[in-house]
């Protein structure tokens, strides 16, 4: 009997604010592709990546910065998927005086300029956040805003691009609409689902949470993860696992090994892969996880 492949995709850095007492956060474009490298090495398939300000830390859409990180992991031959963000530029704080008004600060911009770089780098992936809502990071609170139109406007860029949507829900009705994006012939292939759970106003990291949004997915052969933030990592991976899905870690989600302990990228992978070992399961590789998603060859 096979053992179950299981995609570990790995989120090297992230957007929030970096903590200062972590000793290895990648931020420069060289130290991302090279967290990478050692993802890929512990035995990550994908790369999920966003990119940083070299001088501030700050998260950033930045094309140029794009192009630079995926430029060195390709010069390098690093044999992983490339996955890019295309959450930023929905950023959108309302004036607490007059809401229809937008503070400065918001970053809310229109498709052409939230795809620019996937246009320029042509990854194999991309997420695309199916949600609007009320989140909090560290004390910041925002609206995150994707209308309905945005996301179609950029589902078809996606298709015209050739490059898989990894479709990011953060609750229940976020999965309803990404099936409606697979209804309307806005996906090629078996679609790829991520639920993110634990972000603060979104949906609990929980088992009942990870098996009612596994079930609301359509069509059936669709492909899901379900990654948890923070102390939440490792137990939604197990669960996400026994339920017949793949697995997210990363210093993006999680920056600790243990209580106090701070982790790398290659640990935290390691530990994945010694966790889909102990149920019976098996790192899918490189190229399993690209049959597997049906994405074009490296």
């Amino acid at each position: 009997m096979s053992k179950q492949k299981v995609i570990i995709t790995c989120a090297v850095t992230g957007n929030a604010p970096v903590n200062p007492k972590h000793p290895n956060f990648p931020v420069t474009p060289r130290q991302i592709a090279d967290a990478v490298d050692e993802a890929a090495k512990a035995g990550a398939a994908i790369a999920h990546i966003h990119v940083r300000d070299p001088e501030t830390g700050a998260g950033s859409r930045d094309v140029a910065l794009f192009k630079e990180v995926v430029s060195r992991i390709r010069d390098r031959g690093t044999n992983i998927a490339i996955n890019l963000t295309a959450g930023m530029g929905a950023l959108f704080l309302p004036d607490p005086e007059d809401e229809s008004r937008a503070l400065p600060g918001s970053d809310v911009i229109g498709v052409e300029a939230r795809i620019a770089h996937l246009a320029d780098c042509l990854p194999d992936i991309a997420s695309l956040d199916v949600t609007t809502g009320n989140q909090e990071e560290g004390g910041f609170e925002f609206v995150y805003l994707n209308t309905t139109r945005t996301l179609r406007g950029m589902a078809k860029r996606f298709k015209q691009l050739g490059v898989k949507p990894e479709l990011e829900a953060f609750q229940a009705g976020d999965v309803l609409f990404a099936n409606q994006l697979v209804a309307e012939g806005l996906v090629d292939g078996p679609p790829m689902y991520q639920f993110v759970l634990g972000v603060k106003w979104g949906a609990p990291a929980n088992p009942e949470t990870v098996t009612y949004m596994k079930n609301l997915i359509e069509p059936k052969n669709a492909i899901w993860t379900a990654m948890g933030i923070a102390r939440a990592q490792f137990p939604t991976a197990a669960q996400s696992i026994l339920l017949g899905g793949h697995v997210r870690v990363g210093l993006e989600d999680n920056l600790y090994l243990d209580r106090g302990v701070f982790a790398t990228n290659g640990q935290l992978v390691e530990r994945a892969v010694r966790l889909i070992e102990a149920v019976g399961g098996a790192a899918a590789t490189t190229a399993e996880a690209r049959e597997i998603l049906h994405l074009r060859k490296a």
